[in-house]
């Protein structure tokens, strides 16, 4: 299969496709997606076989407005409209009692919720609303590797499985969207993203930051709660105190070639003549946030690079969103 690479302006041809049962890359203000028609249980199966997904991991159901989503699920509350209301368009996905035979079990894990999401990217609303079907949205990325967030992140792992990948440049946030569960009282977040219980509380009341562990025989009710997330090939190790990269250099160097993942502070305090294989996070938690996933790749496409020391940061606010993604790449290795 040649997988294209479509213009903004190709939106219409990218819908096409959806309506075939075929398989399309598209933009999201968070990582780029892989769509295809979420009524379609062959388009959806597809989406599987093209990530290596787990079948037990449901996926996230993308709408062009809450008016779609009423087509099906139950459970829309006054608090899951004031959600709408002041969230969508934007990285946050509700989970909500869908109806009976709603969506196919490929899309929910055959739970009786579903994830549905929103995104601000006007782009991936036209695609939808143009096909007339909401569209499943995982990110469109070889499973349990780094999210994509840019089109050549996507024909990196996806050239010659999908039909194409919508072209609209680097996305803004970087991280996948914070996912809310309001099938269940509190409110729990399955999945910390931009979005924090700090910024939902004022709006709907208390909030949970989920903290179990899927069991192995388990289903979980959103994306990234079981597997493996966002690794690259090299092991990555998380240095918690920028204080201590030094030591931890020289503890890789005896062990494999070494890649630095890191803000330009911590960069500019190691020997940057010796480490040509190096990322930078910019300056802060929320460009680390950003630009986490394309250093990842970056060091995919470095593959002499054996280990990856990698910064950590405070977990709390965007923190929590950079740390969730970074400790599942590391797999909680952490330099101590």
């Amino acid at each position: 299969m040649n997988t294209l690479r479509l213009k903004p302006e190709e939106v219409d041809q990218a819908a096409q496709f959806i309506k075939a049962g075929k398989l399309v890359a598209f933009p999201t203000e968070t990582v780029y997606g892989l769509g295809a028609d979420a009524t379609n249980e062959e388009a959806v199966k597809q989406v599987y076989a093209a990530k290596g997904r787990p079948s037990d991991n449901p996926l996230i159901v993308t709408v062009s407005g809450p008016d779609q989503v009423a087509q099906y699920a139950a459970g829309i509350t006054p608090k899951v409209q004031a959600l709408f209301d002041n969230f969508w368009p934007g990285p946050l996905t509700i989970i909500l009692p869908i109806k009976p035979n709603a969506l196919p079990s490929a899309v929910t894990g055959g739970l009786r919720t579903a994830a549905f999401r929103n995104p601000a990217d006007k782009l991936t609303r036209e695609i939808i609303s143009r096909a007339g079907v909401p569209i499943v949205g995982p990110s469109a990325n070889t499973s349990g590797k780094p999210s994509p967030t840019t089109a050549d992140h996507v024909l990196h792992d996806m050239d010659g499985k999908i039909a194409a990948v919508l072209d609209d440049g680097q996305t803004k946030v970087g991280v996948e969207s914070t996912i809310v569960d309001m099938s269940v009282v509190p409110p729990v977040i399955l999945r910390p993203g931009a979005i924090s219980a700090h910024d939902l509380e004022p709006i709907i009341g208390k909030v949970l930051n989920d903290s179990h562990k899927v069991k192995a025989n388990e289903i979980p009710k959103a994306p990234g709660m079981k597997y493996k997330h966002y690794a690259p090939n090299a092991q990555v190790i998380i240095v918690r105190d920028p204080a201590d990269f030094a030591k931890a250099i020289a503890w890789a160097e005896e062990k494999a070639p070494v890649g630095l993942l890191a803000t330009d502070d911590v960069l500019e305090k190691q020997n940057t003549v010796r480490f040509k294989s190096q990322y930078s996070l910019g300056n802060d938690v929320e460009s680390a946030t950003h630009r986490l996933f394309a250093g990842l790749r970056y060091f995919d496409l470095n593959p002499e690079i054996k280990i990856i020391l990698a910064q950590g940061f405070t977990p709390d606010g965007l923190g929590l969103a950079y740390m969730n993604r970074l400790e599942k790449a590391a797999g909680l290795q952490y330099f101590d």
